[in-house]
């Protein structure tokens, strides 16, 4: 890894071992290298610019969950020949974080309720001269308001609320508020990584017959608010309640990894979205009519079993459900 420090071994080395360090050993001031100057954050509730801002979202956010801790599950990354530099190599790595920490001090969440939550977050970060310079994120809100004990829209609105209304709440990313950041690469050609798209163009195309055949019947699942599901029904269940609520949404898909590594199954990480009316009964409820801009990462993990075809036996999705609601009821005037 050239332009990478040395006690680095891989890529997956250096994603888990920075996030360690500035999470767990406290080392929030080595976000100052670690993030590259003018780097951009895009979650569905906002987009960051600059690693100062980050370090005072990390600090605000340790404030509030002190023991929190971030388990490193995978990194699926492939190489990015266009953006390495005369002195550094260049990749981009999707990683998939199991999350724990103790709501016990105030802050973004409300009061402290006591409670310990745990969830997933999954990111794509290009990465060179040993830094993150461009960055992806989703988080599982909708688990930890849920393990809050609060209902996702009520917590949404009250959040509205507690950041000063809808004229001065921070807005969520629609592609108007998105920022143009470096890296503009669309991943690999890896079979793993197209297999999992086409699979998705194919539910997204409401061609949900695809999952009996590409899914194991056996597939762990695990979609938002932490839910654990198996099996077909489940799988069709989550993508057939997303797609439901926009039906007429354009489907994109944005960046594509696949990886085969010794010792691991086949993997893939896909970053899409959808953008459009929420015009459909499905899972948000009565159609609102409003426009909704959502940003989803998904990780497969594939193996034959049973059937001798490559099938997917691990899925894991997430989306922003607050912030799609925070979406919802601006346009809809219901945030009050």
């Amino acid at each position: 890894m050239r332009g990478f420090d040395s006690k680095w071994r891989d890529v997956p080395d250096f994603i888990i071992g920075i996030t360690k360090e500035i999470w767990e050993d406290r080392e929030i001031g080595s976000l100052r290298k670690r993030y590259a100057d003018g780097l951009i954050v895009r979650s569905p509730a906002s987009v960051v610019v600059d690693n100062s801002r980050v370090i005072a979202a990390t600090m605000a956010t340790l404030a509030e969950f002190p023991d929190r801790e971030l388990l490193g599950e995978d990194v699926i990354w492939c190489d990015d020949p266009e953006g390495a530099t005369e002195t550094s190599d260049a990749f981009l790595s999707s990683h998939r974080l199991y999350c724990t920490a103790t709501h016990t001090h105030p802050g973004m969440y409300g009061a402290p309720t006591g409670r310990r939550f745990a969830y997933r977050i999954l990111a794509d970060c290009a990465i060179r001269d040993d830094a993150v310079y461009d960055e992806w994120l989703v988080r599982d809100q909708s688990a930890i308001v849920q393990q809050m004990g609060a209902d996702i829209v009520d917590w949404t609105r009250d959040l509205i609320a507690r950041e000063g209304g809808a004229e001065r709440c921070v807005k969520p990313m629609p592609p108007a508020n998105d920022v143009a950041g470096p890296y503009t690469r669309t991943g690999n050609d890896s079979e793993w990584g197209e297999r999992y798209a086409d699979t998705l163009r194919a539910i997204m195309a409401a061609d949900m017959h695809v999952i009996p055949k590409r899914y194991d019947r056996a597939c762990a699942l695990h979609y938002p608010a932490a839910n654990d599901a198996m099996g077909w029904a489940e799988a069709d269940q989550f993508w057939m309640g997303l797609r439901a609520a926009f039906p007429d949404a354009e489907f994109t898909i944005d960046h594509v990894i696949g990886r085969d590594d010794p010792l691991m199954p086949p993997r893939a990480a896909v970053r899409w979205s959808l953008h459009g009316k929420h015009s459909g009964w499905g899972r948000f409820g009565t159609p609102t009519g409003a426009e909704v801009y959502i940003m989803g990462i998904s990780h497969a993990e594939f193996g034959p079993f049973g059937t001798g075809e490559p099938t997917i036996r691990r899925e894991y999705t997430l989306i922003d459900e607050t912030a799609i609601w925070k979406q919802i009821l601006l346009q809809t005037g219901q945030h009050e």
